[in-house]
């Protein structure tokens, strides 16, 4: 039995037999565990020998969470952008199906044009939950958070323009990109995230630059819903949302995790 380092990157992943293992990430290789995630979140991993090429597997998403829960407008250049409220008091909220979650190099596939016609692309930064929380302090949140990852909260923007909810326009199979690993030890309060459509920048912000404090979002949701181990928090988008189209490729970069890598069809 082995403690968890402060900073590692857990992944999980398939390999050729098509068993699934969560693994840490050593430059191109993987040690191969035998740990389930609720042994990983109380820091202990269990090695079992293997290791594989970090190319040899199929990455898949780095958890099963049993909930995706999204924060927006929580900054103001994408409120505005976007037709929401800038700076505001208290969180935006809205839930993603799980059956919009898609793996590091998976495609999103587009709606039919008579769905939708505007699809857009937010990286964010998400936070996974490692331990159950409910009335969490504000002081305490972020030890609530096991780890980093990053996600891609892909929009049919012209549907949450005219819908009274949000569920539709973000919910379509494939929309929610997650990974392609979680990373430990990672302050997310200050992580830049850049994000690039076929190469070229267009989104550059920071975590620093959000109107509400990832420790109070974190407290503020727990107040509403219980947070179990796993769990997504999505933490919003900076400004420069824009659409996106078959044949597309979507990178999120954020710094100290990784880079979540998307083909658009």
């Amino acid at each position: 039995m082995h403690v968890l380092q402060k900073t590692q990157k857990i992944v999980r992943y398939q390999n050729q037999q098509g068993k699934i293992h969560y693994g840490i990430v050593e430059d191109e290789m993987i040690l191969q565990l035998s740990s389930s995630f609720a042994e990983l979140v109380n820091k202990e991993i269990k090695y079992d020998g293997v290791k594989v090429k970090y190319s040899d597997v199929k990455i898949l998403e780095p958890v099963k969470p049993s909930k995706v829960v999204n924060f927006g407008w929580t900054y103001a250049g994408h409120a505005k952008e976007t037709g929401g409220e800038a700076n505001l008091v208290e969180p935006f909220l809205f839930l993603k199906p799980l059956s919009s979650l898609i793996a590091d190099k998976e495609k999103i596939i587009l709606p039919p044009n008579e769905l939708s016609n505007q699809v857009e692309l937010e990286g964010e930064v998400a936070l996974v939950i490692g331990k159950r929380g409910k009335n969490i302090k504000e002081e305490d949140a972020l030890d609530y958070v096991f780890g980093c990852t990053i996600f891609n909260d892909v929009t049919a923007r012209d549907l949450t323009k005219k819908d009274p909810q949000f569920t539709r326009g973000k919910g379509f199979d494939t929309f929610g990109p997650l990974g392609p690993y979680i990373v430990t030890g990672v302050d997310p309060t200050n992580l830049r995230i850049v994000t690039t459509l076929n190469g070229r920048v267009v989104q550059d912000g920071n975590t620093n630059e959000m109107s509400l404090s990832i420790p109070f979002l974190i407290s503020w949701l727990s107040q509403v819903m219980t947070l179990e181990p796993g769990d997504i928090l999505a933490t919003g988008s900076p400004s420069g949302s824009c659409p996106i189209k078959s044949g597309d490729e979507v990178v999120v970069e954020v710094e100290n995790i990784g880079r979540l890598c998307n083909g658009v069809q």
